[in-house]
């Protein structure tokens, strides 16, 4: 048993130790207890300067779009989006009545460095009240842009200011949080990207933003139609579709980086890059660490996501960068023609042609060859248009691009077709090729 004299000295001192411990617990001066802090209040009292285009990052190259200009406010950037209705060519001779940003569908990216305050202003020039999301950007409620939620409406004619800290670096979106099915369907979205404060390796070389987006356009007609929900015929990278896409150029051994982003109505995207294996670096929630990545040459890009690839360049060549969804490496392709494949016509089409002079059968071996049949098409309209390449005719179209590698380049200028080394192209086999390697 402890003896009478220990137990009383014990217990005063088990006592204050409880006490000790408690007090250090409460915070000084009876104030309370400070709530967790989140990533964009943490960002703002860092009171960071406004980051710098080529010192502080290297800017984004956008095929066939724009990066959203801003100006320098007491150290805030200052930007400017309109949202009205357009009129955007999706390919050369194929032009949508659609909705867009400053002109354009996808907007123009809006760029910043991690810990710049910006503040975007919005002016609604559409026939319907609208208003903005900043998609994944962790942003205080007030500003996420929910029409009805967490502001009013932007009723047409007004214009609304947004301001918050860019709290982390990555990849994000823009888009409508009002009607969302008509007014995202109709274009009204775009890219977000911030760039790290303080880079902990190597900054791309060449960083490309591609939005990927999905359309109905019934053929010859100029209206997309927002309340498909299947048969999407029209696929675009930053709004065009292949032929109207420009290829991504880099330099041998340049590191590059590839963001995508999917504000699709419904369709994933995988998409396939050829001649290289990738890692994901980064998805819209932030960046993946090199532990948890591992190499891929296919990147499923799910409908509001962001996916972010990196690579050296160390490849030469024009390789081709598609969806593998291969109803979404075509254009306009009507999904309710009978297949006729396989079937024999016999004297059908010239007995028809006597009635109908041209007619011609078609499908029976494919869709391929009628891109390269002269055949008339109704007007605004691309359906099975491919674009011709060195070596024939390339029978695609839709969420298709190329990445041209060469060991020098003109100001990032497309460099034409790759030169293939003698010897090192695909072709015909001789027959002494055949009998010397045992091939009947």
């Amino acid at each position: 048993m402890t003896k009478p004299g220990r137990m009383s000295l014990y217990v005063p001192l088990t006592v204050l130790v409880f006490c000790a411990t408690l007090l250090r617990a409460l915070p000084a001066n009876g104030a309370s207890r400070e709530a967790p802090q989140t990533p964009w209040a943490r960002t703002e009292r860092a009171n960071y300067p406004p980051g710098r285009p080529g010192i502080d990052y290297t800017p984004v190259v956008v095929p066939n779009g724009a990066t959203l200009a801003h100006r320098i406010r007491k150290g805030v950037k200052v930007y400017h989006l309109v949202s009205r209705p357009i009129r955007h060519e999706i390919a050369e001779g194929f032009v949508v009545d659609t909705w867009g940003y400053n002109g354009r569908t996808p907007g123009p990216v809006i760029e910043a460095v991690e810990g710049d305050r910006v503040r975007i202003y919005v002016t609604n020039l559409l026939p319907a009240p609208h208003s903005v999301h900043w998609h994944a950007v962790l942003v205080p409620c007030g500003m996420d842009g929910v029409a009805g939620l967490t502001q009013a409406p932007i009723s047409p004619g007004e214009t609304f200011r947004y301001e918050f800290v860019f709290p982390e670096p990555g990849t994000f979106m823009y888009h409508s949080h009002h009607d969302s099915m008509t007014q995202d369907g109709l274009g009204l979205v775009g890219m977000i990207v911030v760039h790290p404060r303080h880079p902990v390796k190597r900054k791309p070389d060449r960083d490309f933003a591609l939005m990927l987006h999905e359309w109905d356009v019934k053929v010859g007609t100029r209206r997309p139609n927002t309340i498909t929900m299947t048969d999407f015929n029209v696929l675009t990278i930053n709004g065009r579709a292949f032929p109207g896409t420009e290829s991504l150029v880099a330099k041998l051994g340049d590191r590059v980086r590839i963001r995508f982003g999917n504000l699709s109505a419904m369709d994933h995207h995988p998409i396939h890059l050829h001649g290289y294996a990738f890692k994901v670096v980064e998805t819209d929630g932030g960046a993946i660490p090199e532990s948890a990545q591992w190499p891929e040459t296919t990147v499923l890009v799910p409908v509001g996501t962001t996916r972010s690839i990196e690579f050296i360049a160390d490849n030469p060549g024009d390789w081709l960068m598609h969806c593998h969804m291969t109803h979404h490496m075509m254009n306009q392709m009507g999904h309710d023609i009978p297949n006729m494949v396989g079937v024999d016509p016999g004297e059908l089409d010239e007995r028809i042609r006597r009635i109908l002079p041209g007619y011609m059968t078609m499908g029976q071996d494919g869709m391929g060859h009628g891109a390269q049949m002269g055949m008339p098409i109704p007007p605004n309209s691309i359906p099975m248009v491919g674009r011709g390449g060195q070596f024939g005719y390339i029978t695609m179209g839709g969420m298709v691009s190329i990445l041209k590698v060469r060991e020098k380049l003109e100001n990032g200028k497309d460099p034409g077709w790759y030169r293939f080394p003698q010897g090192s192209v695909s072709s015909m086999a001789t027959p002494e090729e055949l009998r010397a390697d045992g091939i009947e």
